[in-house]
Parts: structure tokens; C-alpha cells; sequence
């Protein structure tokens, strides 16, 4: 019941935030680890979205992802989702975000993700971000957490 709660609310915020023009496209490279209390895994992988500014300091985002657990019978994870947050400062971000995720092997299940970060700007085009995201992953799977820092670049 719960995935589909947090499912329904991840589309929900990707469906809001489509809008016609986008005020920041961005691109990002990540590693980091997944934990599910029986062991930790090294994750890497590309993602890419745009965020749409609804006031000065409010923004919504959607996202596309695709993840690797770094080790062997793991298949790329792809997933969707959105974001939202405040602009604290100049050229930082702060957000809370939910997605789905694809299943990452093939004996695995599919996951809706709860997290959040921060993402600030380095310069003009580039940007580093820190990220972590809870798992819930249903039938009687332990829920996972993953914690992310990436670099990016903004257009």
C-alpha cells in the first residue's frame, strides 16, 4: 500500500512540474553507496532534468535516471521521478524528491525512492550536489538507502 501511496505522489509531482520552458536543464555524473543492513555496495551512475523556477526562491524539477550497483548479476536501475525545493542562497539548492526506480537484477524488485539534498553551484555551468534517498522496496524486501554526491553541468 505504501508504494502505491508514494508512487501516486511521485507522479504527481512529475506531472506538475512539465512545464513548456525550462529554467535550468541539467546533467549530472554520481557514485555513492546502498545499504540494506546486510551489507553495502558501490552504486555509479547518470542523470539528467530540468528545474522550473515557481517563485524567486521555490523550484519543482522532474528527473531521469540510470543506476548501477557495482557488482556482478546488477543491470542498470532506470527511474523517474521529480523534485522540489528553496533556493537558500545564491547557487544553493535544497530539495526533497521521490521517484521510481526500476528493478537493478533480474530476481529483484522495483523501488519507489523518498530522499533529499543539496546541489550548489561551483560556477556558471557546473554544480556539485549531495543526495541521499530511502527505498522502499515492498514484498517482504528490506528497504534500502542510498547516498549520493555527483557533479553536473547546467545549462
Amino acid at each position: 500500500m505504501r508504494i502505491a501511496l508514494v508512487s501516486l505522489a511521485a507522479a504527481a509531482v512529475a506531472a506538475v512540474a512539465t512545464p513548456a520552458m525550462a529554467d535550468e536543464i541539467r546533467v549530472e555524473g554520481r557514485t555513492g553507496i546502498i545499504w540494506n543492513g546486510s551489507g553495502d555496495e558501490a552504486v555509479a551512475g547518470v542523470a539528467a532534468g530540468y528545474d522550473y523556477d515557481l517563485t524567486k526562491n521555490v523550484f519543482i524539477g522532474v528527473e531521469g535516471s540510470a543506476d548501477k550497483i557495482l557488482t556482478d548479476h546488477t543491470r542498470v536501475a532506470w527511474g523517474a521521478g521529480g523534485r522540489a525545493g528553496v533556493k537558500l542562497f545564491e547557487g544553493t539548492k535544497i530539495y526533497g524528491s521521490a521517484a521510481w526506480q526500476s528493478k537493478p537484477c533480474r530476481f529483484c524488485n522495483s523501488s519507489v525512492n523518498l530522499g533529499g539534498g543539496v546541489q550548489q553551484s561551483l560556477n556558471k555551468n557546473f554544480y556539485a550536489k549531495a543526495e541521499y534517498k530511502h527505498m522502499l522496496i515492498g514484498d517482504n524486501t528490506p528497504d534500502a538507502d542510498v547516498g549520493l554526491v555527483g557533479v553536473g553541468v547546467k545549462f
